[in-house]
């Protein structure tokens, strides 16, 4: 075959080094309106429902469908689907494409309605798998019985958010993002309003919360699918398994299924463990977990958003300088980001804590705690962000095998480094959550690792020159803030005794002088916006 001239390659990589810009652009301010939404719902929470038991039975029926959520919709079904559609869309065009996505909606939503079913009429036996210390322990089971009680309204969510998934892949894929990014606003929308106005409707009144969640499902499908019949790439579901696409689709998604879906499989874990942990553990958890998801939400989710279809594409292509481009630009971008937001986390992670949540019924006690576990997670956020931009290395090119692979090393060292961890911090210091997330945190470090290893392994991806100057940059940048951020909390220490207004204004100027100190060091070290630009 010819081979292309530099003048017949550029237009190509302006054009996707653009939509690489434009696309993570689109998904991290969509997803930013998300998160920040997603922290007032979680501060309405807090204020309605505090860290005591029926919060604790909340979030675990709400956890249950959110795990398998991530089965179903944008965790192992869009790994295996976007890369299948992608190659069909380059091979067969938009024809090919939708018939393709016609037969997948029938037979995910023949699976997903036999498994919210099941989930319905088995409501405690599902949640015996997740809390089992509530069984086990007769004195908890009250919360248990109020736990399998709202699993039986919040497990239909799983069909809805999983179609809602499904449809924003398929928006996804023909390089839509803004609206798939925008649809988890909606939940947190509904649940604010299910906290501040409907709980006087309910006995017991955390029953609100439940029924929430189902509503949420149902606006956040409606709310895609006009924007899919504008494109016209409404799917008109059909029955047909014996779809060469379908079928492909099945044999990547079994072992992705647990490949990408690691670090839920590790909460569920958390969740189990934390059941026979003191009352409050589950919620001081979801608390400091929700602030790790923040950064890792904005910023690494939208980059990886992005780079899968545009991987896939490359690699269909068979273009591997640009597909190792693509893996080196996402790297650079998220290490920028996840190693201030870390290291920020562990700083200020109780007067962050306190001046979100506490508030209503959350005690300064709750707040301490929590403040233990956020600091765990955020030591893993580095990884958490790395797995989100190497997973799709493997992905694109429609390998789900590897992952597991290292999937199943990594869950391994975590349930033994959980006990390490959680049983002599429970013991000696009452702090077995802390052990709970300090275990996910290795994980996460471990599976980052493996990925890494292997894209090189396979030379598939080879770091570009300049990474030993500019990891140089980003430690003295830290360093910096850090300093920063320690001499102003040495002033500002009783952030308990302060109102809202004055822990907000104080903490707001802490944020702006944390990360006016990071940018102006890396700015002076001569870090300059042109050099995350992905172009070739």
């Amino acid at each position: 075959m010819p081979q292309s001239s530099p003048a017949q390659e550029q237009p190509a990589e302006k054009s996707g080094a653009s939509r690489l810009l434009r696309g993570s652009s689109v998904v991290g301010a969509a997803t930013m309106l998300s998160r920040v939404a997603g922290l007032a719902r979680d501060m309405a929470l807090a204020r309605f429902a505090g860290a005591g038991d029926a919060a604790d039975a909340f979030f675990v029926a709400f956890k249950i469908p959110n795990f398998f959520r991530r089965l179903f919709a944008e965790g192992a079904f869009a790994q295996a689907f976007v890369p299948v559609l992608a190659e069909y869309r380059q091979k067969g065009g938009i024809a090919a494409a939708r018939e393709l996505s016609d037969r997948v909606a029938g037979a995910l939503g023949g699976v997903l309605l036999l498994v919210t079913l099941f989930g319905v009429l088995f409501a405690p036996v599902v949640t015996g798998i997740f809390a089992f210390g509530w069984w086990w322990d007769g004195s908890e089971r009250e919360k248990f019985d109020l736990a399998a009680d709202m699993l039986q309204i919040t497990f239909p969510y799983l069909m809805l958010i999983s179609l809602a998934g499904f449809t924003g892949a398929i928006l996804n894929s023909f390089d839509r993002f803004a609206i798939p990014a925008l649809t988890p606003v909606m939940l947190n929308l509904v649940l604010i309003g299910a906290a501040t106005v409907a709980t006087s409707w309910f006995d017991p009144q955390i029953l609100a919360l439940a029924w929430g969640v189902l509503v949420a499902g149902v606006v956040q499908l409606l709310f895609q699918l006009p924007f899919l019949a504008r494109e016209r790439l409404l799917p008109r579901p059909k029955w047909d398994w014996g779809h060469p696409g379908v079928r492909k689709i099945l044999r990547l998604m079994a072992p992705a299924i647990f490949g990408v879906s690691v670090t839920q499989i590790s909460l569920v874990l958390d969740t189990l463990l934390a059941s026979f942990l003191p009352s409050g553990s589950i919620s001081w958890l979801y608390f400091s977990d929700r602030l790790t998801e923040l950064p890792l939400g904005v910023f690494g989710v939208a980059v990886a958003t992005v780079i899968l279809p545009n991987l896939s594409r490359q690699h269909s292509d068979g273009d591997p300088r640009r597909f190792r481009h693509t893996l080196d630009w996402a790297l650079r971008s998220v290490t920028l980001i996840s190693l201030p937001a870390s290291v920020a986390l562990i700083t200020l992670a109780e007067p962050l804590l306190t001046t979100l949540f506490q508030y209503g019924e959350m005690q300064p006690r709750d707040m301490q705690m929590a403040a233990w576990s956020l600091r765990a997670y955020a030591m893993g956020l580095l990884a958490f962000m790395l797995i989100k931009v190497l997973a799709p290395g493997y992905f694109a090119r429609q390998d789900t095998y590897t992952p597991v692979r290292f999937g199943l090393i990594a869950i391994s060292a975590k349930m033994v480094l959980s006990l390490l961890f959680v049983i002599p911090l429970n013991h000696y210091l009452k702090l077995g959550h802390m052990g709970l997330a300090l275990a996910t945190a290795s994980q996460a470090v471990i599976n980052a690792w493996l990925l890494y290893k292997g894209l090189r392994r396979d030379d598939v991806y080879t770091p570009e020159p300049g990474w030993a100057s500019y990891l140089l940059r980003l430690v003295a940048a830290n360093l910096l803030m850090v300093g920063v951020l320690l001499g102003v909390l040495h002033f500002w220490n009783d952030w308990s005794e302060w109102g809202g207004f004055a822990r907000a204004w104080r903490m707001g100027l802490l944020v702006a002088a944390g990360g006016l100190t990071y940018v102006l060091v890396l700015f002076v070290s001569g870090l300059r916006p042109h050099h995350f630009r992905p172009t070739s």
